[in-house]
């Protein structure tokens, strides 16, 4: 028998005997989903057993409307399925979001039989081509037309687009990397055509430009994992990770919501309502502002000291006025090991209180890193507390990955006095130390491949509890910045989120200066795999969280080329996250200082990423900006050749309308009128470089802004414009001191320029650009006078 459930987006479609469910779209040009299938794999006294859920039973006869959910009305239908042979029973809910584009269903799990049972895995959607389930695409399409992003378990797992015959990116470091990047619940594929994901991913159609998103709204009861299989009739499936937690005779367990999205793959913001939604669904309230500040990692890694930072907060203290950062973040190096956080370094006699309360003084914000459930092999706090350790089943400490030079291990949280000792680590932190910023890092630690000593709990509520506890422990006042942390078990809990590898001095990933082997790592620090998930991952900035792209660095001897270190900026630039520079700031020259310097203000937006479906590494950003100037765009694209390269860039491929524009690039200075039928041509962009341009449209007779060196925006600077016939007025407006020229276009002849009523020596070329000389002090006034 089937069931219908309908809106005017959708049609699902319940055959209730045959335990499927197909999803139709009332948009013809959107794909389809047809026989989608729910399994149960469990383990019965160390047997496996694979239970298809069939021959559901209606609860009601009439949709259901439920207004509690968070995202709105929600019509649903219930089935009830009854018990296997061993009492497993389970219940259906299948529903329609009338505020969002969305379907979304979840299985609850009940065990009434006699004997515990180990959930291995709950099957959300399945499809088996054998069984009638597929894909159905408006146009059939080949193999090569279709596409998968797959979205990575934690901050450093890469995040990319892949053809669908293509390869997966994965790590070959075996057990000293897969335990950081890699959900254990996930296979990590290698044969060609075959992809895995977590938490959602993206199924697409290049040529058509649509696809849909398969995922869940929060990871609260379980990780989600997500594989497809491109070759032949293209296979899907997603689960939840049951992790063999122990379901006891009366107990349940349910998943989180499970969520089709339709999307259109050009659209600006194309995974924007599944966004909201999970925001809605986890409670989330991002802060208005991006933090701005300094880092002492990349730097000085752990030989950090009391002396090292006096120095720098006294750098940042002088240099206010120009680069007036707020954050004084003390990285890893000053605990005597990880894991042992009450005893410090010999370098930190006094501890850190003490620098917290100086940083304060100054009138800027004290941040502080910990990893507090991870721990060094060496740490004092093993030998003290065996039982707090995280075990693998054989009994043994967990490997959580090879770091600081050794294979870590971890706490085990639901064991409650390793939790309350994790509490106690931030709280003290926070409210006797005095820091009020948290960077917590290595936080998967605690839901690696494992058991716990609570085996009823899965790794994602152990996640999800333990940070809880975690919040409770600091209060809602202490800002939490989550790193090395898979995604659900932060949302809704801390205000700002690394969402990328860790950068370093090298473009590639290097160790102990080895590059041959490890070149290709999608996941270790370097600047290439940091900038690929700040891209990928931008439009979550403001969805769900304050981006962390992790730091700038900008001093001239590492081994990243000056076209790198822009690129790196203009990544973090322009899509709205934190900004923390991460070099020793006394040494910095003041060249490399004014490449920080152009970042502020923060603009906050994030700019929407073109080929996010077409390119494993995305060079196509475009950002629509508006003030009292006008409209302008930032187009930005990125040489990500081994060698200089020449970049032309069309308003067509940036789906912006055709005409004429004034195009101004931020990086090499240049300006150029850029015609309807003409593209925009940059030459020798550096290996690994890229061009910031702004684009505004060129209005015969209309006065235009074009430009500055003051703002990578090239436009954010202008708090006041206004144009007559004989004159034109404009404020320039930092909340810094700054330097240098403004570039207008002007028709006609310009009789004196004026700057805080100072007449100033401007320069005007044969294309009529004008160029003035401006010192800022917080405003400048410009005045142009036409004869």
């Amino acid at each position: 028998m089937t069931f219908l459930l309908s809106n005017e987006v959708f049609k699902i479609i319940l055959n209730s005997e045959k335990g499927t469910f197909s999803i139709l779209t009332e948009d013809q040009n959107l794909p389809n989903i047809q026989n989608a299938q729910l399994t149960l794999k469990y383990k019965v006294k160390g047997i496996d057993y694979l239970y298809p859920l069939k021959r559901w039973i209606l609860t009601d006869p009439q949709p259901k409307k439920i207004d509690w959910m968070p995202q709105g009305e929600l019509m649903v239908l219930t089935f009830d399925v009854g018990e296997d042979e061993y009492g497993i029973t389970c219940h259906l809910q299948f529903g329609i979001l009338q505020e969002y584009p969305l379907v979304v269903w979840k299985v609850d799990v009940s065990n009434q039989g006699d004997n515990a049972v180990e959930m291995q895995s709950i099957g959300l959607f399945e499809l088996n081509p054998v069984n009638g389930g597929k894909i159905v695409w408006p146009v059939d399409r080949a193999q090569k037309d279709l596409g998968f992003f797959s979205n990575g378990w934690q901050s450093w797992s890469p995040s990319q687009w892949y053809p669908a015959d293509g390869r997966m990116n994965v790590s070959k470091l075996g057990g000293l990397q897969l335990p950081m990047i890699n959900n254990p619940g996930t296979p990590l594929p290698d044969e060609k055509g075959l992809f895995s994901s977590d938490f959602f991913a993206v199924v697409g159609d290049q040529i058509a430009r649509t696809g849909f998103l398969l995922g869940s709204l929060s990871q609260k009861n379980h990780f989600t994992s997500i594989l497809a299989d491109f070759n032949g009739e293209p296979g899907l499936q997603m689960w939840a990770n049951g992790d063999n937690a122990r379901l006891d005779a009366g107990c349940s367990m349910s998943t989180d919501w499970a969520v089709f999205n339709p999307v259109l793959l050009d659209h600006r913001d194309p995974l924007e309502k599944y966004l909201e939604a999970v925001a809605r669904e986890n409670h989330i309230c991002v802060p208005e502002e991006s933090p701005t500040g300094w880092c002492s990692w990349y730097h000085f890694y752990t030989k950090i000291s009391e002396p090292i930072i006096r120095e720098n907060l006294k750098a940042i203290v002088e240099q206010q006025e120009t680069l007036p950062l707020q954050l004084v973040q003390v990285d890893d190096g000053f605990e005597s090991q990880i894991g042992d956080w009450f005893t410090f370094k010999p370098e930190f006699p006094n501890g850190v209180a003490p620098l917290a309360a100086e940083i304060k003084q100054e009138g800027l914000l004290p941040g502080l890193w910990l990893a507090p459930f991870i721990l060094h092999p060496k740490a004092a706090i093993i030998k003290q507390h065996p039982e707090w350790l995280l075990r693998k089943t054989n009994g043994k400490p967990v490997n959580c990955g090879y770091v600081w030079g050794a294979l870590t291990t971890a706490l085990d949280l639901t064991v409650p006095e390793a939790l309350d000792y994790a509490c106690r680590v931030v709280k003290t932190a926070s409210a006797e130390w005095g820091y009020p910023y948290l960077k917590l890092d290595f936080l998967y630690a605690a839901v690696v491949d494992c058991q716990y000593k609570d085996r009823t709990l899965t790794r994602a509520q152990v996640l999800r509890r333990g940070m809880e506890a975690i919040r409770k422990a600091v209060g809602q006042d202490v800002t939490l910045l989550g790193c090395g942390a898979p995604f659900g078990g932060m949302l809704g809990l801390v205000e700002a989120m690394r969402i990328g590898a860790d950068v370093s001095g090298d473009w590639q990933p290097t160790f102990n200066g080895i590059q041959l082997f490890i070149k290709n790592e999608p996941a270790m620090p370097c600047a290439r795999n940091s900038i690929r998930n700040i891209i990928t991952r931008a439009n979550l900035h403001g969805h769900w969280w304050i981006n962390d792209p992790d730091c700038l660095m900008i001093r001239p001897d590492t081994h990243l080329s000056l076209a790198e270190v822009q690129s790196l900026a203009s990544a973090i630039a322009l899509t709205g996250g934190s900004l923390l520079v991460s070099d020793d700031l006394p040494g910095l020259p003041k060249d490399r200082l004014k490449i920080a310097e152009c970042l502020l203000p923060i603009m906050g937006d994030r700019a929407r990423v073109v080929d996010w479906f077409d390119s494993s590494m995305p060079s196509l950003l475009r950002l629509d900006q508006l003030n009292e100037s006008g409209e302008w765009h930032i187009l930005t694209k990125f040489n990500w050749q081994d060698n200089p390269n020449d970049l032309t860039l069309s308003a067509e491929e940036y789906q912006l309308p055709a005409g004429d524009y004034w195009v101004s690039d931020f990086w090499s200075g240049k300006t150029i009128l850029v015609n309807q039928e003409e593209r925009s041509w940059l030459e020798g962009i550096g290996a690994h470089g890229c061009a910031v341009t702004a684009w505004r449209k060129a209005l015969p007779g209309e006065a235009v802004y074009l430009g500055s060196d003051l703002h990578i925006s090239q436009g954010v600077e202008v708090a006041d414009w206004k144009v007559d016939h004989r004159e034109i007025k404009l404020t320039i407006r930092l909340p810094r001191k700054a330097e240098g020229r403004i570039k207008l276009w002007v028709p006609g002849e310009v009789h004196c320029v004026k700057v805080n009523e100072q007449t100033v020596n401007a320069q005007t070329n044969a294309d009529g650009i004008l160029s003035i000389p401006v010192v800022v002090d917080g405003f400048a006034h410009v005045i142009v006078e036409m004869k």
